[in-house]
């Protein structure tokens, strides 16, 4: 059996329904590059609490926004012990670039399989101006010690988002 496609700019793009994560929940594992090739695992981070948040792409304002936000409050985030992490699906090269460009002081991992968007539901039918495509709904979840969602937010408003999930962990 086959999965129903949409067409998106001229693709075909498979729509592969994921459930969504919630509070309480043990959260997906992952293993993924950042942009210099490290690996990254939540099961290496056990014991942390964890800020992964999900974003569409690299170098777009409510993106920059976002990342620059959490890059300003990281101090405050490691004096409470808490680890970020951004996941998009662009390429390395891509996440070194902006990374680079806006200081970020955290991994940038690379999802362009879309793996950790699948399984943590943030990787959705979107529509913009009119024209259905899949995507990134952009998203954050605080990963507690034990590996279980203490909290889960979708489609983040960029504005003050950063200080919320501060106050959260």
């Amino acid at each position: 059996m086959t999965a129903p496609v949409h067409s998106c700019y001229n693709h075909r793009v498979p729509v592969i329904k994921t459930k969504a994560v919630a509070v309480g929940d043990k959260a997906p594992n992952f293993s993924a590059a950042d942009e210099t090739g490290r690996t990254w695992s939540l099961k290496a981070l056990k014991g942390k609490t964890v800020v992964l948040y999900f974003y569409p792409k690299d170098n777009t304002s409510g993106c920059t926004t976002e990342a620059c936000d959490f890059r300003d409050h990281y101090d405050a985030f490691v004096k409470k012990g808490a680890r970020i992490l951004g996941v998009s699906p662009d390429p390395a090269k891509s996440h070194a670039s902006f990374k680079a460009k806006h200081g970020l002081p955290f991994p940038l991992l690379v999802d362009e399989d879309k793996e950790i968007c699948r399984a943590y539901g943030v990787w959705k039918e979107k529509t913009l101006y009119g024209r259905k495509f899949m995507g990134v709904v952009r998203s954050t979840f605080v990963i507690g010690p034990t590996g279980r969602i203490l909290q889960a937010e979708r489609k983040v408003s960029v504005a003050g988002h950063a200080e919320a999930i501060l106050e959260a962990v």
